[in-house]
């Protein structure tokens, strides 16, 4: 139950400000509730892609090299943290779901949340209820942003947020890199 738990709270944290939640943010008005609809399917499959990516890959490596793994997992997502983002809201011509779905679902695969679904994954026994912690995560991220709509942007301080979050994701990642390296 601790890895479905680590993987909702992880995920929706870290979702907060992503390029996912202030895309489906900004297209709340144009394309009413498809834009959710999509973003909660692309929130499922980058889950459960990453998940099982993570277990796979930890299953062929022994214990130093799979918290490496983790390691660099971690450190991905906080490089994806430091990124800024300096997207605008889209010109949609075409108002298809299923080209938003494209896009959030690439947006997904390379985020902060989905990376650390890899490394819970990778250092879980049970990277099923990861993935399923971790979509639900970026699902509810996607409804706040949903429900906000643009007063996302201006009612949080979300650069600021996503500082914090690679601050930490840091010093988590050092650890579980020295630990690797036998230094801890």
């Amino acid at each position: 139950m601790s890895s479905f738990l680590f993987g909702f709270a992880l995920v929706l944290l870290v979702s907060i400000g992503a390029r996912d939640q202030l895309l489906v943010a900004r297209m709340d008005g144009r394309t009413g509730p498809g834009i959710l609809v999509a973003g909660c399917i692309a929130a499922i499959a980058s889950a459960s892609l990453m998940a099982w990516a993570g277990d796979r890959i930890a299953h062929m490596l022994f214990p130093a090299a799979r918290e490496m793994l983790v390691a660099l997992a971690l450190l991905a997502a906080v490089v994806e943290l430091l990124w800024p983002n300096r997207s605008k809201a889209p010109k949609e011509p075409t108002h298809s779901i299923f080209a938003a779905f494209l896009v959030l679902l690439a947006r997904q695969i390379g985020d902060a949340g989905r990376f650390l679904v890899f490394a819970l994954a990778a250092v879980t026994a049970l990277p099923s209820l990861v993935a399923t912690g971790g979509a639900l995560g970026g699902i509810a991220a996607l409804t706040l942003g949903w429900i906000m709509g643009t007063q996302l942007e201006e009612a949080l301080p979300l650069r600021a947020i996503r500082l914090v979050l690679a601050m930490v994701l840091a010093g988590v990642a050092l650890f579980f890199g020295l630990t690797a390296r036998g230094m801890i």
